[in-house]
């Protein structure tokens, strides 16, 4: 069974999801506190990390900022409805996703499947694909990518985009396509995720060699990965 880490100190709904996860195929563990959530995603192997916000002894960022200087597994926030710069500080420290509380258990079951069919892609050199850009790679086999011969270590939605953009370089590619092709939904009207993963790849690969701008921002239609 896939295993899943579920960080929240709600008692009540930690149990609901967990039973509804349960029911979905989903083998859960949870740590109702910061720490508690830090040391299991260290010491155990988890598919994703779904993290509250809002918790004891270290909140979701601190253990986002954890989880991060060791493991790139894909992590969800779990925000408050209504406040943004959670989801935003969120998606700059690295999370792959982020979804509303309350949320709606199939909604949550949904986007964590999306973020499984992102990352859990086999390695296998018969399937992979080196997609090559002036000084970046892009290796679609083992997920990495490298600048200038150097290793560029993103989240698996990071990695989705980046492929997305540089299979249609040269080209504009429409926010609703980018997020459906690389998110896995579509685009809502004040989702902002889309727009900060962005923001993380234009500062991990950094410009050109020339200095001119990687990914470039067509306003009211997309991004374009840009081909000099």
């Amino acid at each position: 069974m896939t295993r899943i880490l579920l960080a929240d100190d709600d008692v009540e709904l930690t149990a609901m999801l967990t039973e509804y996860l349960a029911g979905e195929g989903f083998a859960v563990d949870s740590a109702a506190d910061g720490q508690l959530a830090v040391k299991m995603a260290l010491e155990q192997s988890y598919a994703v990390i779904v993290l509250d916000v809002m918790m004891p002894r270290l909140n979701g960022y601190d253990v986002l900022r954890a989880v991060r200087q060791k493991l790139q597994t894909p992590v969800l926030m779990l925000t408050a409805r209504g406040e943004d710069m959670d989801s935003i500080l969120g998606l700059e420290l690295g999370a792959d996703d982020y979804l509303a509380k309350p949320c709606n258990p199939r909604v949550l079951v949904a986007r964590i499947r999306a973020i499984l069919r992102r990352s859990q892609h086999e390695t296998d050199a018969s399937q992979s694909q080196i997609v090559s850009q002036e000084d970046l790679q892009l290796n679609s086999g083992s997920r990495s990518v490298t600048v200038n011969g150097m290793d560029i270590v993103m989240t698996s939605t990071e990695f989705s985009i980046l492929e997305c953009l540089l299979h249609a370089a040269g080209s504009v590619v429409a926010k609703n396509t980018l997020s459906e092709q690389a998110l896995g939904r579509a685009l809502g009207r004040f989702d902002r995720s889309l727009d900060m993963h962005i923001s993380n790849l234009r500062h991990k690969l950094g410009p050109l060699p020339d200095g001119s701008e990687r990914i470039k921002t067509v306003r009211g239609v997309g991004y374009q990965y840009v081909i000099n």
